[in-house]
């Protein structure tokens, strides 16, 4: 934690990672181009026109995002020996302890021991 008024330093690598939405020279010309039509066939405020505009740019922004994530293939499963991610919960029968695995050699490893026995599945075989 950082006390009140030290300055706080950001790695290089971090802030390049950082994206901002970017707009071509293309999709600009199109935005005025759509705020000058608006303005000349509409009695609507300028301001209520480049509000629209941009709105209607981010929309596509989004929309085309979660298009591109979508197309993406899904990834081949790790080597064999490799740890996997997994979402599985057991109970122990004698005390009540939950424990959720995260990670796993294995789709369906062997489930942990704890009060000297076995814990019991918790997540339903679907869900696997």
């Amino acid at each position: 934690m950082t006390p009140v008024g030290a300055a706080c330093t950001v790695p290089a690598a971090t802030l390049r990672r950082v994206r901002r939405p970017s707009i071509s020279k293309t999709t600009a010309l199109l935005l005025v181009a759509f705020v000058v039509v608006g303005a000349l066939l509409t009695d609507a405020s300028p301001f209520a026109l480049v509000v629209a505009a941009l709105a209607a740019w981010l929309l596509f922004k989004v929309g085309f995002t979660i298009l591109g994530g979508l197309a993406q293939p899904v990834p081949e499963p790790p080597p064999a020996g490799e740890l996997r991610k997994v979402r599985i919960m057991y109970r122990c029968t004698v005390c009540g302890t939950e424990v959720r695995m995260t990670t796993a050699n294995d789709q369906m490893p062997e489930p942990p021991r704890h009060c000297m026995d076995e814990m019991e599945l918790v997540t339903p075989v679907d869900d696997l």
